[in-house]
């Protein structure tokens, strides 16, 4: 497969807004830095909020199959919710959940050694019905790869080595595979909210979600 190359991220866009799902967190611009070639989004409790930052290449890099992937190392403890994920880019037109969504990564802390691969489409209503749960021991400790290999026919996903969920859909229309268009990125962590929890452990704070890179084969 031809190899696209480690996305560069003064590329990207840091977006100042509150995350949905009730989350805690507000994303500013002033949570990430490039330092010793990884990108690093640094989660604060400041006074009685969160800061965090999510960015994203919407308009920048977008990309249709191929082996999608990220080493990074998550943040952790109880409240906390790092993520590296895709929506389809025409979500501005037919909004979501009917875009699509590929989340690759989704960690939560009070989940310790869980990782979850989840699939988002208009049939599922937004719920995870096309969702796997994989219990990854040392998934908190270090580096971890976590990608997606996206063809016409199928997703299969792999934490490291390791191939965790396989999405196959037996009809294949708008509603169960929005799959066959340009996808962007997004990477960020949130602080609680309907997934992450709402009791949320403040000592575990400053935390660091660490991305060596993300690569992209087709």
């Amino acid at each position: 497969m031809k190899k696209h190359g480690t996305l560069k991220w003064e590329m990207a866009v840091p977006t100042i807004v509150a995350g949905g799902n009730n989350e805690k967190q507000l994303y500013t611009d002033k949570n990430h830095q490039l330092k010793d070639g990884n990108l690093i989004i640094t989660i604060k409790q400041e006074g009685d909020h969160y800061t965090s930052t999510r960015i994203t290449t919407s308009g920048k890099k977008e990309f249709k199959y191929g082996r999608m992937e990220a080493r990074a190392k998550i943040p952790v403890g109880k409240g906390i919710w790092p993520a590296f994920w895709m929506l389809g880019s025409n979500i501005s037109k037919v909004g979501w959940p009917k875009c699509g969504e590929i989340d690759i990564l989704e960690y939560v802390g009070r989940e310790p050694h869980q990782v979850y691969t989840t699939l988002h489409t208009q049939d599922s209503h937004g719920n995870s019905k096309n969702s796997k749960k994989t219990e990854i021991k040392n998934v908190e400790e270090g580096f971890h790869i976590y990608a997606v290999e996206w063809t016409k026919d199928k997703m299969d996903f792999f934490v490291d080595d390791l191939l965790v969920y396989t999405f196959q859909p037996e009809t294949k229309d708008e509603n169960t595979w929005p799959f066959d268009q340009p996808f962007f990125f997004i990477l960020n962590t949130a602080v609680g909210g309907n997934f992450g929890g709402h009791e949320v452990d403040n000592s575990i704070f400053p935390q660091q979600f660490v991305i060596d890179y993300v690569r992209v084969y087709q």
